[in-house]
């Protein structure tokens, strides 16, 4: 999707969210939706057949660096 058709789903996503409460598994790697987004998956491998999960609470990633920015 361009850029402007990604924030209109990520919008009508939300409105479905705050209307009737259902979660939705988002698969992509375009910059502007995973910024949208309240968590992020990923995995990623850093030795040959290591898989490793990450999880990324993006609410809670934004307090830490307002924290450390007001130090």
């Amino acid at each position: 999707l361009d850029d402007a058709n990604v924030e209109r789903f990520c919008t009508l996503l939300a409105d479905m969210v705050a209307e009737t409460g259902t979660r939705f598994l988002v698969v992509t790697h375009h910059h502007l939706t995973m910024a949208r987004m309240d968590r992020l998956y990923g995995v990623t491998m850093q030795e040959r057949g290591v898989s490793r999960l990450l999880s990324v609470d993006l609410g809670a990633a934004v307090e830490m660096v307002e924290a450390v920015a007001a130090e």
